[in-house]
């Protein structure tokens, strides 16, 4: 084993023409050396600020051995393909392309994964990150004086910058929702601007959710209790190109982090989202039912089934945009998925009725038996439609 070691230790080895033979290489060929920090850059449509972002970084990490991933989310922008045409000038980037595939938080954990370096950064490819903070960040993790270092606009000497009145209080509302779901307090969890150590990802990355924009706040529920944060001040600043990925898909994204993070440990997220759909095709089912029946354009058993089939449209596109939106269904598939959920649910009424008349002929208090049956339903349906309507792939 030893030898072996030594031979990897060896400056510039190659393989000699003869089998199981070592020829050394020539002289003036550089030793390799390690990769120290990693620094993954979720993107996309980014694709004007990936040189200018290379060369701060370069600017910012002389003398340190460093390497920055750039995970792209196909962006139709060609993203990816300038990583890869700067990459050819600079050895140091790398570039990861995900296909059918978006969020900013599993595109970091993707990266993260990709690293074999002992610390890990995090940070946006707009250029309203400061760089320049990246080797303090590095020199705290490497004294042991942290687990996670975090580039912070709410602690002391910190800035959000520009942003407008609105944007700053909705920053400050979310970042007060995320400390009640945080176990380790910090001024600024919602911050895209953070370093670690490869151990500290490696001990949480099994309970990452991966939902939404906002990965730090993951990791800081996530962590073990005894992590050690170090917030270290830096002012926001203004985007160089591109657009804002705050919107109103990572507004939801964020509140399914935040539900996960809170009761998602007991009850699946996904379950409680499709219940709460569930709950609004009761509402479609009574509006359509009262329209058809109470104008008397229909009997009362056609006008139900015509709103028990409207409501199951409904439930069935909404939790296909939003439930299952990782698992969308599109095309001819969207139409295969609306019959084995329309199948799967009526299965899961029959049931619904058939537990509830159960309980109540057993002298069980109405309201006890319905809300059973209305349970066991909801069971059914999710359990069913999550194998066979939208099954993963």
């Amino acid at each position: 084993m030893s030898a072996s070691l030594d031979l990897l230790r060896r400056p510039g080895p190659v393989v000699g023409p003869d089998a199981g033979t070592l020829q050394d290489a020539p002289a003036t060929r550089p030793a390799l050396r390690a990769t120290e920090l990693t620094i993954v850059v979720p993107t996309f449509n980014e694709a004007e600020n990936i040189a200018p972002l290379v060369a701060r970084i370069g600017a910012a990490l002389v003398g340190i051995d460093w390497e920055v991933i750039f995970v792209d989310d196909d962006s139709p922008d060609g993203t990816a393909d300038t990583v890869r045409e700067v990459a050819r000038g600079e050895a140091r980037v790398r570039c990861l392309q995900r296909l059918g595939r978006r969020g900013l938080s599993s595109a970091c954990i993707e990266g993260m994964l990709a690293s074999s370096a002992p610390y890990l950064a995090v940070m946006d490819a707009d250029l309203q990150h400061d760089e320049r903070l990246l080797p303090k960040m590095l020199e705290m993790l490497r004294a042991d004086q942290a687990d996670l270092t975090i580039g912070s606009r709410y602690t002391e000497g910190g800035s959000a910058g520009n942003f407008a009145d609105d944007r700053v209080a909705m920053s400050r509302l979310a970042t007060r929702l995320a400390l009640a779901t945080t176990r380790v307090r910090v001024a600024d969890p919602m911050s895209g601007f953070f370093m670690l150590t490869a151990p500290l990802f490696r001990a949480c990355m099994r309970d990452l959710t991966a939902t939404g924009f906002k990965i730090l706040l993951d990791l800081l529920a996530s962590a073990p209790a005894e992590v050690r944060v170090q917030e270290l001040p830096y002012r926001f600043g203004e985007r160089n190109a591109g657009a804002s990925k705050l919107d109103a898909r990572a507004a939801w994204d964020y509140a399914l982090l935040l539900l996960d993070k809170t009761i998602g440990r007991y009850i699946p997220t996904r379950f409680i989202v499709f219940s709460a759909v569930g709950a609004f095709g009761v509402a479609v089912h009574m509006a359509v039912l009262a329209l058809l029946f109470k104008s008397d354009a229909l009997s009362f058993g056609w006008a139900q089934g015509w709103a028990t089939l409207v409501a199951m449209t409904f439930n069935f596109a909404l939790n296909n945009a939003i439930t299952y939106r990782d698992r969308k269904l599109r095309g001819l598939a969207w139409f295969g998925g609306l019959l084995t959920f329309v199948l799967a649910c009526s299965i899961g009424a029959a049931a619904n009725v058939g537990i509830a008349e159960f309980l109540f002929e057993r002298n069980q208090w109405w309201a006890t038996s319905a809300i059973a049956g209305i349970l066991i339903g909801a069971v059914w349906n999710y359990a069913v439609t999550s194998t066979y309507t939208w099954h993963a792939t």
